[in-house]
């Protein structure tokens, strides 16, 4: 085991067992006593809907699973865990805690040790914060932008588990990971929808402590820059007049003033212009169709304005390029013309009339990859195909499923229920529905076929079950 990480073993020290907070070794990172720690009360249920809607909730269960080496323990788990069965979660450096109950009542005391990171594995962190800017920014903020993990692995940290990271211990007397552990680890995955620091928690720092070191190393590298530090080779002169980067100013927030606070936005949409006046259009032009683009502009312009000014922003992904069809539908969506200007987009979006309600409707649930999976009927191979319908067995527990049936490459059809779930290139299910003989869109996607019908509007679904 590498000198950067280690389990807590329950000492009474507050620092390494030697009562020193150590270097590079296992026993600094060895947090004693309890340490500081943080209780989330019992959750509800989760019937019909996966675990985690947050970006951290859903890397904790990818790498869980990925790293599981007992698919049947942790597919038990999911289910109590689903069910509601775990209590109240203790959080602290390297340990979990929860009393979990079984399907029979009997409650068992379950913790999951999760190696903390060491005190060199922690410095390198905080450098790699602070050398960025945007990540120190945002964890000062008490935001976890999902790139940290990506950084924090180029500087040799690893935050989320891998192999052997997670080790079990439960009053069940099972010597390695049974189902109650397993439930715990998936409970999990919604207190870090709730607080992404948690998971920092775990590995060894609690909030505080990190954004008490954080400010320290931030001041001092931004006085060290005002000193002339680095690049003192350049002379006085040229040192003098250099001056602090943008970057490192706004990330120096307790040295330097901050930053003006960023014009708010309006509450809504600038109105677009009437083009019902005494003068006559020219040839060819249509004066309702301009009201609705220029109208359209003002929406899309607010909203562009209102996603800069976001937390985040410069996480999110660039926005897809869409194709004139494309473009059409969303433009039939979001502006919502009437019959004549619908029909005219019907005609730019290549389709029939009657067909662009059924693409308005999957615009609105899931944009771009909705509209594949209206107009596209792919054909997974055989590995796809196999975790579809792996996924499709085990997404409803015993007694809750109804018939499937295949009806096309990558669509099942719930049987004497009019309704249909897709599977897409990405692994995830788009439900459908029977209306007028013609399968439209019914809801949002899902990472789980179950909370896929479940999201079914006007609760078509209720009362549905399937088998594979």
């Amino acid at each position: 085991m590498s000198d950067d990480y280690g389990y807590d073993y329950e000492d009474d020290s507050p620092y390494g067992v030697d009562g020193s907070e150590g270097d590079d070794g296992a026993s600094a990172s060895r947090v004693g006593g309890r340490g500081p720690e943080r209780t989330f009360a019992a959750l509800p249920p989760a019937h019909g809907r996966g675990f985690a809607t947050s970006w951290w909730g859903r890397a904790w269960l990818q790498a869980l699973e990925d790293t599981a080496l007992d698919g049947q323990q942790l597919k038990q788990g999911r289910q109590l865990a689903r069910k509601g069965g775990v209590g109240a979660v203790s959080v602290r450096p390297g340990r979990i805690t929860a009393m979990v109950r079984d399907r029979d009542g009997t409650a068992y005391r379950s913790d999951v040790l999760l190696q903390q990171l060491g005190a060199g594995a922690w410095d390198r962190f905080l450098d790699m914060a602070v050398d960025r800017a945007g990540h120190i920014a945002a964890l000062l903020d008490r935001e976890m932008p999902p790139h940290l993990v990506e950084d924090a692995a180029g500087a040799g940290v690893e935050l989320l588990p891998g192999i052997g990271d997670l080790e079990p211990e439960c009053t069940c007397g099972a010597w390695d990971h049974c189902p109650h552990s397993g439930a715990l680890c998936y409970q999990v995955a919604r207190l870090l929808d709730e607080d992404p620091f948690v998971l920092l928690l775990m590995r060894g720092r609690e909030e505080r402590r990190l954004l008490d070191e954080l400010q320290v190393r931030s001041a001092v590298r931004a006085v060290r820059l005002g000193d002339g530090e680095e690049g003192e080779a350049t002379g006085d002169a040229e040192r003098d007049n250099r001056g602090v980067p943008a970057g490192e100013a706004f990330a120096a927030a307790g040295i330097l003033p901050p930053l003006p606070a960023p014009p708010s936005a309006p509450d809504t949409p600038g109105l677009g212009p009437s083009l019902d006046t005494e003068t006559p259009p020219a040839p060819g032009i249509d004066p309702a169709a301009l009201e609705v683009l220029a109208a359209d502009s003002a929406v899309r312009a607010h909203r562009m304005l209102l996603d800069a000014l976001a937390p985040g922003h410069e996480e999110q992904p660039l926005a897809v390029e869409l194709t004139p069809q494309q473009d059409a539908v969303r433009l039939a969506a979001d502006a919502r013309p009437d019959a004549r200007i619908g029909a005219r987009l019907a005609a730019g979006s290549g389709r029939p009339s009657a067909d662009l309600d059924a693409a308005v409707r999957a615009w609105r649930y899931g944009g771009v990859a909705a509209l594949a999976v209206l107009d596209e009927e792919w054909a997974p191979d055989p590995e796809d195909l196999g975790r579809a319908r792996a996924r499709l067995g085990e997404a409803w527990e015993a007694g809750e499923r109804p018939a499937l049936r295949a009806s096309g490459r990558a669509r099942w059809t719930v049987a004497g229920a009019d309704l249909q779930l897709r599977f897409d290139r990405d692994g995830r299910w788009w439900p459908y529905r029977k209306e007028r003989g013609r399968w439209v869109p019914a809801g949002p996607a899902d990472d789980d076929p179950a909370g896929a019908l479940a999201g079914v509007e006007d609760g078509a679904a209720d009362g549905v079950g399937v088998a594979v």
